[in-house]
C-alpha cells in the first residue's frame, strides 16, 4: 500500500495541480502548447537518452519482452476494430476509438516506473517504447487513413506516415541511448549534470501540462464510447499482456515494467493525430480524460500485485 501511495499519489497530485492552475487562469492554452513542444522535442528525449545511455547493468535486449508487448498491442488493435465493426461505429469515430484502446501515456509511465522500480525499470521501459511507438503509429495512422473515406489530403498521407516512423524524437532518443550504453562509457561530469538538470524539468512539467489539458467540454455524446475504449485500455490490455508475458516467460523486472505499461492511460497525443487525420477529436479528448481518471485503479492493482 505504501508503494502505491508513494508511486501514484504524487503523479496524480501534479495532474490535479495542472487542472486547478488551468481553471484559475494561472496557465492557459498557449502555455500548454509551448510546454508540450519543449517536453516532446527537448526535455523528454534528454531524459530518455540520459537514463538509457548509462552503461548497461543487464546484457542485451530481452526479445520476448518486446515480442509480448507487440503481440498484446496488436491483439487489442484487432479487438477494437472488431468491436467498431460489430456495433456499426461511424467511420469518423473508428480511428480515434481504436487508438484510444492501445496507445499509452509515456510521461505518466516513466514517472511511475522511475518511482516504483528505479533506473533499470526506466531502461527497460525505454527499450520497450522504442519498438512499440513506431508500431503503434503504423496501426493508428493506417486505421485513420483507411476510415477517412478519402477526406485526408492524399499528398499528406504518406508524409504523415513517414514522419511518424522516422522523426519521432522519443524513438531517436531511445535508439541513441541504447547505442551509447553499448559503449560502456559513463557520461562526463558536465554532460551528466546538464542532462540531469534538463531531465528534472520533464516529469513535473509534463504532468502539469496533462492536467491542464483535461476537459470534458463537448464530451457528453461520447462518454459511452470513450468508456468502452477505457475498458479495452485499462482492463483488457493488461489481461492480454499478462497472458503473453507469462507465455513467453519474461523475466521479473521486465514483467513488472510491462504490466505498468499495459495499465497506463491512453496518450494525450491521440488528440493531435485525430485532428491531423480527420477523425473524431471530441471522442479522442473524452477518451483521454476518462482513461486518465480511471487509470488510478488498474495502476494501483498492478503495483500491488507485481511490484513486490
Amino acid at each position: 500500500m505504501l508503494l502505491i501511495l508513494n508511486s501514484l499519489l504524487p503523479i496524480f497530485a501534479l495532474i490535479t495541480l495542472g487542472s486547478v492552475l488551468k481553471r484559475i487562469g494561472w496557465i492557459d492554452e498557449s502555455f500548454i502548447r509551448a510546454s508540450d513542444r519543449l517536453i516532446y522535442y527537448i526535455f523528454f528525449p534528454c531524459l530518455l537518452f540520459w537514463k538509457i545511455g548509462k552503461p548497461a547493468t543487464t546484457v542485451g535486449v530481452e526479445w520476448f519482452f518486446i515480442l509480448s508487448g507487440l503481440c498484446a498491442v496488436f491483439t487489442i488493435f484487432l479487438l477494437s476494430l472488431c468491436f467498431a465493426r460489430f456495433f456499426r461505429m461511424r467511420a469518423y469515430e473508428v480511428g480515434s476509438f481504436s487508438q484510444s484502446c492501445y496507445r499509452f501515456s509515456t510521461y505518466i509511465g516513466i514517472a511511475i516506473i522511475l518511482s516504483a522500480i528505479g533506473e533499470e525499470g526506466v531502461r527497460q521501459f525505454g527499450i520497450l517504447i522504442g519498438f512499440l511507438i513506431p508500431f503503434i503509429n503504423v496501426l493508428a495512422v493506417s486505421t485513420m487513413i483507411w476510415y477517412s473515406g478519402g477526406k485526408c489530403p492524399g499528398n499528406h498521407k504518406g508524409i504523415i506516415m513517414l514522419k511518424a516512423m522516422v522523426s519521432n524524437p522519443l524513438i531517436l532518443a531511445c535508439v541513441a541511448g541504447i547505442f551509447y550504453s553499448k559503449l560502456g562509457i559513463p557520461f562526463p561530469g558536465f554532460v551528466e549534470n546538464a542532462l540531469s538538470l534538463t531531465s528534472s524539468l520533464t516529469l513535473p512539467l509534463a504532468l502539469i501540462s496533462i492536467g491542464g489539458s483535461l476537459t470534458f467540454s463537448r464530451s457528453k455524446d461520447h462518454l459511452g464510447t470513450a468508456f468502452v475504449a477505457a475498458l479495452f485500455k485499462l482492463i483488457v490490455l493488461p489481461i492480454v499482456g499478462y497472458m503473453f508475458m507469462k507465455s513467453f516467460q519474461v523475466s521479473s523486472t521486465a514483467f513488472k515494467v510491462a504490466m505498468i505499461y499495459f495499465a497506463l492511460p491512453t496518450s494525450p497525443q491521440n488528440y493531435i493525430l485525430s485532428s491531423q487525420l480527420n477523425s473524431d477529436v471530441d471522442l479522442a479528448t473524452t477518451a483521454i480524460v476518462l482513461s486518465t481518471l480511471l487509470s488510478l485503479v488498474p495502476l494501483s492493482v498492478v503495483l500491488f500485485m507485481f511490484s513486490q
